[in-house]
């Protein structure tokens, strides 16, 4: 699998720039606004221990992951989502290094898409 496949639906994606057409770049700024937000919520939620808003907002971030075509982001959010609703919050601390770097690495593929 070429690691563009693995973090990103290429098919998905250009289906949805298609679908969107000039206000594709829009959808991506809101994405990468939204998911920063999501990140440091999440981030919060660990450092309060609160596991309900931690299972809330990976619940809202794995949609959104899934609807731009990163499906690795959309599983790893997935798992974050199950951490947080088990309150295994240890875990999640763990867990979230990993989703960030996924989040850049789908947030430079989709740049990368935006231009080509």
């Amino acid at each position: 699998m070429s690691e563009t496949t693995e973090h990103l639906d290429q098919a998905l994606v250009t289906e949805l720039k298609a679908l969107m057409g000039s206000g594709y770049g829009s959808l991506l700024d809101t994405f990468v606004r939204d998911s920063e937000m999501r990140i440091e919520v999440m981030r919060q939620a660990l450092v309060e221990e609160d596991a309900e808003t931690l299972r809330y907002t990976a619940h809202s971030f794995k949609g959104s992951a899934g609807n731009m075509g990163a499906p690795r982001l959309s599983a790893l959010c997935r798992r974050m989502e199950k951490l947080g609703r088990n309150a295994e919050l240890a875990r999640g601390e763990a867990l979230l290094p990993v989703l960030e770097q996924e989040y850049r690495k789908v947030l430079e593929l989709l740049n990368q898409r935006l231009w080509s």
